[in-house]
């Protein structure tokens, strides 16, 4: 079994894991009582997070067919213009009754799932699709974009609602390698912005390891590497690496100088 979401190796992996965080996403769904529910998210309540992924899912699909067909397609909006148009979409679907819109998101996702068990290994890192948000990404993006709203969302409503909100592993391990690309995507930089390097350590799972993360004006660049060097280290555990890269809150353990450290943490945009 695979834990690189990023190779065909982990497709029936990841593609496992998107089932089960969509099956427990509908259950939470359905509930009558916290359909107009405040969640996590600051703007949402849980039938906005519905009609966010709806909207998000529904736009995949174009982008497929272009992909396939080599046809044009729109411009990205960028992840800074996501959060905007994304909180406007999520809410534009309010009037609709709760039933059609959990059936219609079921329907979404299906259809998606057929698309993505229908991706050979040369489709999973070959085929081009462009997001409506970062541009053309491999195919593979894709199942993990479903898992960041399906997971992620699920610890969203659980949160808002008061319950249990653990993040599990397997989400968590399979969305560490993506993180990096999020907080590349969603970092806020200026011309006097002062370069640095600190380390980042995700300590368990199959994707643990130590990472170089520099920033400089034109933004923030990655790489594995050795980080006894550098000035700060933030540990992770999977669960909070991902949570912190989306904004949900700033965790880790800070060895070394923490004024850096959360200078860094500040610099990012929440989505």
């Amino acid at each position: 079994m695979s834990w690189n979401a990023m190779t065909y190796e982990g497709k029936d992996t990841v593609l496992r894991v998107v089932r089960d965080q969509a099956a427990g996403f509908f259950t939470l769904a359905e509930e009558p009582d916290t359909w107009t529910a405040q969640t996590a998210c600051p703007e949402w309540e849980v039938r906005d997070i519905v009609g966010h992924i709806v909207d998000t899912t529904e736009g995949y699909f174009p982008a497929f067919d272009a992909a396939r067909s080599r046809s044009e397609i729109a411009p990205a909006y960028g992840l800074i213009g996501m959060a905007k148009r994304a909180e406007e979409q999520g809410r534009s679907f309010r009037d609709l009754p709760q039933r059609e819109m959990v059936e219609r998101l079921r329907t979404d996702f299906d259809k998606m799932m057929g698309i993505f068990d229908g991706l050979t290994a040369e489709d999973w890192t070959g085929l081009m699709v462009s997001h409506f948000y970062m541009g053309p990404v491999p195919a593979f993006f894709y199942p993990a974009f479903q898992l960041m709203d399906y997971g992620v969302h699920s610890w969203d409503i659980r949160e808002g609602t008061g319950r249990e909100h653990g993040l599990h592993s397997d989400v968590a391990d399979l969305l560490v390698p993506f993180m990096f690309g999020i907080w590349a995507g969603t970092i806020r930089v200026a011309p006097d912005t002062e370069p640095f390097t600190i380390g980042v350590r995700i300590t368990s799972g199959p994707n643990a390891g130590d990472s170089r993360v520099s920033v400089a004006p034109d933004g923030m660049t990655y790489e594995q590497g050795d980080v006894s060097d550098l000035p700060a280290v933030i540990e992770f555990d999977p669960g909070s690496f991902v949570l912190t890269a989306f904004g949900r809150f700033n965790g880790g353990t800070v060895r070394g100088d923490k004024a850096l450290a959360d200078r860094f943490l500040g610099m990012f945009f929440r989505i």
